[in-house]
C-alpha cells in the first residue's frame, strides 16, 4: 500500500487526538457558571465572525495577515482534501494528489512567514517556549505532506522514501493535535468555539451602536458572591475565552500601563487566568513578565483565589488597568480583557474592601456626597457666574439637557464648560442643566468595582432625569456620555446622549455657528478612549478642527489605535507606580508631530495631559478652539457692519 494512502487516516487520527484533548478542556470550561448562549445563532454566525470580523483585526498587522492566511488556509485545504482520499478510487488517482500537494505547499509558504517572525530572534511581544516550537511542528507537517503528495502524484517511484516522509508528517501532525487543549494550537479550536459562543455577541452586530457592545453588565447585588474571585466564578464561556488566546502580544504592545512599566501585561493576565483554571502553571509562562512585578505564588486552581499577594495575579496588576480597551480592540480573538478585570475588581472592592491608594476615600465620597471629591452638589453651577445657565425645574422642559459632570468642580474643566455654554448661547440653543439634582454618573465607582454605589447613583440620576422633559442629553465628558448612553438603559434610563464635539459639528454644518479660519502652528488631536474606542466617535472632533483651517497632524497612535492618557478606570486614584507616567508617553507622541497644541475632547484627558511637566504642547479642548474661531468671526462681522454704516 502506498504511503500517501495513509495520509487521510493520519488526518482522522489528528482529529481524534485533538477531540480528546478539547473534550478534556471542555469539561474544565463547564465548571464555570451558567451562561445564556444562542448556540444556533452563534454557530450560524461563526464563518462571518472568523473570516470577516477576525480578519479585519488581524489585517491591521499585515505581516500577521500574510502569515495567517496561507498557514490556516493551506492546513484546512490540505486536510479537507485528504478526507476525500478516504474514497479508495480517489486516493488511487495521481491527479487527486496534485491539489493536495498545492494545499501543503501553500501551508509551507505560510510557515516560512511564521518562522521569519520568530527566528533567529522573535518579535518582542511574542511568547516563546512551546510557541517557539510550533513553527517546527507546522513546517514538519506541511513539508512532509508536500513531499508525500508530490511523490504520489508522480506515481510513488520511491516507496521507501515516501514512507519516511510519511513518518515525518505524522510526527508533526500529531504534535500539533496534542496541543489542542493546553498548547499553542489551543486557540484554533477554543478560538472558534469562543467566537461562536462569545459573551458579547453584540460586538459582531454592525447594526447596533458601538457603545452597546462596550457597556459593563450589571451584577445581582443580592447574589451569594459579588464579583469574581476564583476561575470557577466566571461564566463557562468566559473560561473558554481565556483559552482562545494565541499569545500574539498585540494587546501587550497596545497597553499603556505595560508601556509605562506598571505591573500589567494583558497577555500575561489572560494566560494566568487560563492557567489558574487548569490548575496553575504546568510550564513557565514564556512571554514578557509583568513589569516591576511583585513576588507571587505561580500556582492556582479552579477553586482557588486568583488575586492576592500570594496568588497567581498580584493586586497591583489588577489596579494598573485604565480600562482603555486598547487590548480588546487589538485582540484578533476578540477576548474581553476589561470585563474580566472589572469582575475581579468587584470582588476586591465589594467583598474585601481592598481598593488601593485614594480609592477608599473616593468611594466614600460617592456614597456619602454623591460626588467623588465630596463637593456639595448645590455648588455644581457656581463656575458659571456671569453666564446665562438656566436650571430646568422639576416638571420643566428643555430641548437640550446639558450634563455638566465632574468638570464643573475642576478649574480647568470649567474653562471648557464655559466655552461650550457660550457657544450654545451664540447658536441660540434651548438648553438647561439639572443643577443640584445632577449627581455623579457613577463611572468612576463602577470602574473601581463598586457596583453597589454605581447602581445607587444611576437610579437616583434616572429619577432626576424622569422628573424633567428633554429631547437629548449633551455632555463634554466621554465617560458620562458612555455611562448615560450605554449603561443606564439596564436600569430603565434610555436616552439620546450626544458628545459636545458631535453637537457642535452639527451646529457648524447647519450654519448656526460661523467660525473664522484660524492660523498658526500645527495642531494634533488626542482621541479619548471613552469617545473613540468605546463609542466609535472619531470624525466629529476632526471635522471641527478642519473647519477652523488648522494644520492638523495625526499622532503615530490615533483613532482606534490611540494611546490612553492614563486617566481612565480610576488609575489616577489607585496610582500604581511604574517606570514612567502614561501621560508623559502620550505627550511625547504628540511632540513627534511637531504640533504646539494638543486638541482634546475630554476633561479627564485635559487634566492628565496638562499635568505633564517640562516643555510640552498647549492643551485645549475642541470647544475652546471653536469659540476662539467663532469670536474671531463675530469680530470680523462687527467690523464689516461698522464700515457699512460709516459715511463716505
Amino acid at each position: 500500500m502506498a504511503a500517501a494512502s495513509f495520509l487521510p487516516w493520519l488526518v482522522l487520527a489528528m482529529a481524534f487526538v485533538a477531540a480528546v484533548q478539547i473534550v478534556r478542556r471542555g469539561r474544565l470550561w463547564m465548571s464555570g457558571r451558567r451562561a445564556k448562549v444562542d448556540w444556533l445563532g452563534g454557530l450560524k454566525a461563526l464563518p462571518k465572525r472568523y473570516l470577516v470580523d477576525v480578519h479585519h483585526v488581524v489585517d491591521r498587522d499585515r505581516s500577521a495577515s500574510r502569515m495567517h492566511v496561507p498557514v490556516a488556509g493551506g492546513l484546512v485545504l490540505a486536510c479537507g482534501l485528504l478526507l476525500l482520499g478516504l474514497v479508495p478510487a480517489l486516493a488511487a488517482s495521481r491527479i487527486y494528489w496534485v491539489p493536495v500537494g498545492i494545499g501543503f505547499a501553500v501551508m509551507a509558504a505560510g510557515v516560512l512567514l511564521v518562522a521569519r517572525r520568530r527566528y533567529p530572534r522573535a518579535m518582542p511581544r511574542l511568547s516563546l517556549g512551546r510557541y517557539q516550537r510550533t513553527p517546527v511542528y507546522l513546517g514538519t507537517f506541511a513539508v512532509g505532506g508536500l513531499l508525500v503528495a508530490s511523490l504520489a502524484a508522480l506515481g510513488d517511484p520511491l516507496p521507501s522514501l515516501s514512507f519516511g516522509f510519511l513518518i515525518v508528517t505524522a510526527a508533526g501532525g500529531l504534535a500539533l493535535a496534542a496541543q489542542a487543549a493546553t498548547g499553542p494550537m489551543r486557540h484554533a479550536l477554543a478560538g472558534a468555539a469562543h467566537l461562536a459562543l462569545h459573551p458579547r455577541p453584540e460586538r459582531f452586530d454592525a447594526a447596533l451602536p458601538k457603545g452597546r457592545a462596550t457597556g459593563l453588565v450589571p451584577i445581582d447585588l443580592d447574589g451569594a458572591k459579588l464579583g469574581r474571585d476564583q476561575p470557577a466564578d466566571f461564566a463557562w464561556n468566559r473560561l473558554l475565552s481565556f483559552d482562545a488566546c494565541v499569545q500574539c502580544g498585540r494587546c501587550e504592545a497596545a497597553c499603556p500601563a505595560f508601556a509605562a512599566g506598571q505591573p500589567l501585561s494583558p497577555k500575561h493576565l489572560i494566560a494566568d487566568l487560563a492557567a489558574a483554571a487548569g490548575g496553575g502553571h504546568r510550564s513557565p509562562y514564556a512571554g514578557n513578565p509583568y513589569p516591576n512585578e511583585a513576588a507571587r505564588d505561580p500556582s492556582g486552581g479552579l477553586h482557588q483565589p486568583i488575586i492576592g499577594p500570594a496568588a497567581m495575579i498580584h493586586p497591583d496588576t489588577l489596579w494598573s488597568c485604565t480600562t482603555c480597551r486598547a487590548c480588546v480592540e487589538e485582540c484578533p480573538m476578540m477576548i474581553e480583557h476589561v470585563d474580566a478585570i472589572v469582575d475581579l475588581r468587584r470582588f476586591q472592592t465589594l467583598e474585601r474592601g481592598a481598593v488601593p491608594g485614594k480609592g477608599p476615600d473616593v468611594l466614600d465620597n460617592c456614597r456619602l456626597a454623591d460626588e467623588p471629591n465630596g463637593h456639595a452638589l448645590e455648588t455644581r453651577t457656581d463656575f458659571a457666574a456671569g453666564l446665562a445657565l438656566p436650571i430646568v425645574p422639576g416638571g420643566g422642559e428643555t430641548d437640550v439637557l446639558l450634563w455638566l459632570g465632574q468638570a464643573a468642580f475642576d478649574m480647568r474643566g470649567q474653562r471648557t464648560l464655559r466655552a461650550l455654554i457660550t457657544l450654545l448661547a451664540h447658536a441660540n440653543v434651548d438648553f438647561a442643566v439639572l443643577g443640584d439634582k445632577e449627581r455623579d454618573c457613577g463611572d468612576l465607582a463602577r470602574r473601581l468595582g463598586d457596583e453597589a454605589t454605581f447602581q445607587t447613583l444611576a437610579r437616583a440620576n434616572i429619577a432626576a432625569l424622569s422628573a424633567v422633559r428633554f429631547k437629548r442629553i449633551l455632555t463634554a465628558d466621554p465617560h458620562a456620555l458612555h455611562t448615560l448612553r450605554n449603561e443606564y438603559p439596564a436600569f430603565g434610563g434610555t436616552y439620546e446622549v450626544v458628545h459636545h464635539t458631535a453637537f457642535l459639528d452639527g451646529l457648524v454644518a447647519a450654519g448656526r455657528l460661523t467660525p473664522a479660519q484660524l492660523s498658526g502652528p500645527p495642531i494634533t488631536y488626542h482621541d479619548p478612549c471613552y469617545l473613540g474606542r468605546y463609542n466609535g466617535e472619531f470624525e466629529a472632533p476632526r471635522a471641527l478642527l478642519d473647519a477652523l483651517g488648522l494644520d492638523r497632524r495625526e499622532m503615530a497612535r490615533s483613532g482606534r489605535a490611540s494611546m490612553c492618557c492614563g486617566g481612565g478606570g480610576g488609575a489616577p486614584t489607585t496610582d500604581i507606580p511604574g517606570d514612567r507616567r502614561i501621560p508623559d508617553l502620550r505627550m511625547a507622541q504628540a511632540r513627534e508631530t511637531g504640533a504646539t497644541t494638543v486638541a482634546v475632547a475630554c476633561p479627564q484627558c485635559t487634566a492628565m495631559l496638562e499635568g505633564v511637566t517640562g516643555t510640552r504642547a498647549d492643551v485645549k479642548d475642541v470647544a475652546e478652539l471653536l469659540l476662539e474661531a467663532v469670536e474671531a468671526g463675530r469680530t470680523v462681522e462687527r467690523h464689516a457692519d461698522r464700515r457699512e454704516v460709516e459715511p463716505a
